[in-house]
């Protein structure tokens, strides 16, 4: 039985303010088709009661109770609830940090608060969580206690929506760090580990419509401490680098910052040779409109860049060698492709400046690039072709080998400040400060959106495994009375997306077609997911799906996801880059190869994007298909995780009736291929229906099952037989 007394506070569904409070004014028993209410504005409505739901509205907490700094302090937890008492505490309290059990939520000011000084930090090293008003301070130093304390390496996600400040919170979380973990030596370790943000928001973060300052790309950051808790090093790892920015920026965006840096200062004496000129003047830093930032000096923004590259040790002569090939991207998107008569070629002029530019700041050999921006070849088993490319094929591949130079130029940043931060001392413990890309749904959304999107369900998932499922497990495990929360479940939409013939396996498929295009992958979706409860098909288009994801339902054009899935640059251009007079440029292309490896022959390295080669598609046929972007998606986020947990989830996670849906072999493949290099212990996944055990690193084996026996020290007690 239901029943609502008179004065009792309900929160009800609002079009224009989400929720709104009202006040029962007569009691309300079941079956009763309405609730009386009371407004705060003094306005009385009649509530309908849907009687074969009987669904009755949230309950308002106690005012007593509104304001508390933990939301698990709250009588009632429901999303009424949260948004109001966050609401509360940001404007009427100014407080923009809460808590939710250990999760701390946090809300973006959009203005430079004074709480993250020195002193600050000083006051909350040393303190309980609890002891102190929530801050991102509170959460580093529980960290930092719990690694010194329990000797238990620690992460801290920051995780949340596009412009919620992210990166930013992860600044204060490594500075944090760098103040009380500070070096015991005269290497100034932890000054290099903050002078790594300046340049990586330079290379990898631009302006969005929701952020002037978004990241467009995922890293965490792994700071070593030694047996006294002192920073003795760090590492970064990068994940999926949004490289068709670096081409193409929607209305009121921008390219990355460094591109903006490096024009606002073309006029100094050392960068004449650069030939720039102010940014509206290059097509990838003008597509846009308004190349600058209300608030932001670009120059001097620059002078920090390059004083940070200073302090990591990047020398002089290698910081002016980036410069050169940045502008030198800059110089490739303003070339003046002219279209012959037949339509079915084109030319650069010999006297095009950019391109003179482009060749003299990369040291490539003119003609030659002249040549191959315009043709490619083709080859049969017979002989090989060289064929003209119209004026539309000479702009994709010429943007996709801009997107290239950018990407190559970013990895080799992010290896020389990973080299300045490494350390040849023993590493007792780290903590990782992860902070990608936050779930995002703009008017237009493209492959970018949808892997960050999947990124962000990746993260939920983890989420809601260690906040409710474990948690709950726990407290099954110690037989505590304990009323299992019902919490949403987002498996059914991750395996839309990276199931055996979900979307990214439909995509790799019509990738391989001869003829594939957008529309007909599109179609393919339609037909195979009309009903699944996370996709929908537009009504007004026959090219964009519908997803629905855990924090929304974002709409895809299909437009362009098979370019950029292949991700392709032709392999005559690359070898023209390799043959660079400048040392620096030909090392950045040297790790691609002639033709695409199975898997990687460089250590550590795995490839990035293809290469097109005029090799015969008869004699590649054999060889496995080159990873493709979205399967990098699933492969990078599983760099984030231990060997061990990540076989954990594999076995522990996954039904035992869905099992060949989800862990192919193949899929295991994908993942070993990013453990390779890794030093731990030997992992095994006993994998019934194969009949194999897998090792990590891979060792497949006839062994079945019933033949082995796993000792008790090896302590695997957590292996299933699936």
């Amino acid at each position: 039985m239901h029943f609502f007394f008179q004065y009792t506070k309900v929160w009800i569904p609002d079009p224009d303010e989400v929720w709104r409070s009202g006040e029962i004014i007569k009691d309300y028993k079941e079956g009763d088709k309405s609730l009386h209410l009371k407004f705060e504005d003094d306005t009385i409505c009649e509530y309908p009661v849907d009687l074969k739901t009987n669904q009755l509205p949230f309950l308002r907490n106690p005012d007593i109770l509104v304001g508390e700094n933990d939301l698990t302090a709250l009588s009632y937890l429901h999303e009424p609830a949260v948004l109001h008492n966050l609401k509360v505490r940001f404007l009427e309290s100014n407080h923009i940090y809460t808590y939710c059990g250990i999760v701390l939520v946090a809300i973006n000011p959009y203005e430079q608060l004074p709480i993250y000084e020195q002193d600050v930090i000083y006051a909350y090293s040393g303190q309980n969580m609890g002891d102190m008003d929530p801050h991102i301070f509170a959460v580093a130093e529980e960290a930092y206690k719990q690694m010194a304390r329990d000797e238990k390496n620690q992460s801290i996600i920051v995780s949340g929506e596009s412009g919620a400040g992210k990166t930013v919170s992860a600044k204060y979380a490594m500075r944090f760090f760098a103040s009380v973990g500070g070096s015991a030596s005269e290497t100034n370790i932890e000054e290099k580990v903050l002078a790594s943000s300046p340049i990586m928001e330079a290379i990898g973060n631009a302006k969005t419509t929701r952020n002037d300052n978004s990241s467009r790309f995922g890293k965490y950051i792994q700071i070593g401490f030694d047996k006294r808790y002192h920073i003795i090093g760090a590492n970064m790892r990068t994940y999926l680098l949004e490289k068709s920015r670096v081409v193409f920026q929607a209305d009121d965006e921008r390219n990355y910052h460094i591109f903006y840096q490096l024009c606002a200062s073309a006029s100094l004496p050392e960068f004449k040779d650069l030939a720039l000129t102010c940014a509206e003047d290059f097509f990838y830093t003008s597509m846009g409109g308004d190349t600058t930032i209300d608030g932001i000096d670009d120059a001097d923004d620059f002078e920090k860049t390059r004083h940070a590259f200073t302090l990591l040790g990047v020398k002089e002569s290698h910081q002016m060698s980036i410069f050169k090939i940045i502008a030198s991207i800059l110089h490739l998107g303003n070339l003046e492709i002219q279209a012959e008569r037949d339509g079915d070629s084109c030319s650069i002029s010999k006297q095009d400046e950019h391109l003179n530019n482009f060749c003299r700041l990369l040291g490539v050999e003119h003609s030659q690039m002249e040549h191959w921006l315009c043709h490619r070849k083709l080859a049969t088993t017979a002989e090989t072709y060289i064929k003209p490319m119209s004026v539309q094929q000479v702009m994709n591949a010429r943007n996709a080998l801009a997107k290239h130079i950018y990407a190559q130029l970013f990895n080799w940043i992010v290896e020389h400040i990973n080299k300045a931060l490494h350390t040849t001392l023993k590493q007792h413990s780290f903590i990782g400060v992860l902070d990608i890309y936050g779930f995002e749904t703009f008017e237009v959304n493209s492959f970018e959106q949808f892997c960050i999107n999947y990124a962000n369900e990746k993260l939920q998932q983890q989420f809601n495994s260690h906040v409710f499922k474990l948690e709950q497990e726990e407290y099954m495990k110690e037989q505590i009375p304990w009323t299992l929360i019902d919490f949403y479940d987002n498996q059914p939409c991750i395996d839309l997306i990276e199931a055996k013939l979900g979307i990214l396996d439909l995509l790799d498929e019509e990738c391989k077609v001869p003829k594939g295009t957008d529309q007909n992958w599109a179609q393919k979706l339609y037909d195979r997911y009309s009903s699944s409860q996370h996709f929908q098909k537009p009504r007004m288009s026959n090219t964009s799906f519908i997803v629905v994801h855990f924090a929304d339902k974002v709409e895809y054009q299909s437009d362009g996801f098979l370019e950029k899935n292949r991700d392709t640059v032709y392999e005559e251009q690359i070898n023209i880059l390799k043959a660079s007079k400048y040392q620096m440029v030909a090392d950045l292309f040297q790790d691609e190869k002639d033709s695409v490896p199975a898997t990687p022959t460089v250590k550590g390295a795995a490839p990035k994007i293809s290469v097109r080669s005029a090799r015969p598609a008869v004699k590649a046929a054999n060889k496995e298909h080159k990873k493709t972007v979205g399967h990098q998606a699933i492969c990078s986020l599983c760099t984030s995780l231990s060997t061990q947990q990540i076989v954990k989830i594999l076995n522990l996670y996954t039904p035992v009736n869905e099992f060949e849906e989800r862990v192919t072999v193949a899929f295991i493949r994908n993942i070993q291929a990013n453990l390779q290099e890794r030093n731990d212990p030997p992992q095994l996944l006993l994998d019934y229906k194969y009949m194999f055990p897998v090792l990590f690193p891979f060792s497949p084996s006839s062994i079945t099952m019933d033949s082995i026996h796993i000792p008790a020290s090896l302590n695997l007690e957590f292996l299933n037989e699936v």
